[in-house]
């Protein structure tokens, strides 16, 4: 598969919860987040999504601490017991993505 991310991504294993922006049908999901970049994510989910999907999305990173941005889904694969996701960020304050990019500095000085 071509290689399409603009940013690179971080393996992680860090908890995000994702909300429906479709207000007839509202949900919270909990996801397991794979890997993370200043302008996508890569997580896991036992529900079935859509391509194109918006979501809001809470991300609790390395600090504990949480960011809100929005999500845009890009890409699914069908695993074992559930999809692995890809999905783009259509919102995130400038600053999460430039503690984004710091960790991802630390984490290649120390490698």
């Amino acid at each position: 598969m071509e290689e399409r991310r603009r940013s690179i991504r971080t393996e992680l294993n860090i908890s995000a919860v994702i909300s429906s922006m479709d207000g007839r049908n509202p949900k919270e999901l909990q996801v397991d987040v794979k890997d993370l970049s200043k302008t996508g994510i890569g997580f896991e989910c036992t529900n079935l999504l859509g391509i194109g999907t918006v979501y809001d999305a809470d991300i609790t990173i390395w600090t504990q601490e949480t960011i809100h941005v929005f999500l845009k889904i890009v890409r699914i694969e069908l695993l074992r017991d559930g999809y692995a996701y890809g999905a783009t960020f259509i919102g995130m304050p400038q600053n999460d993505s430039q503690r984004i990019e710091v960790y991802q500095a630390i984490q290649n000085d120390e490698n």
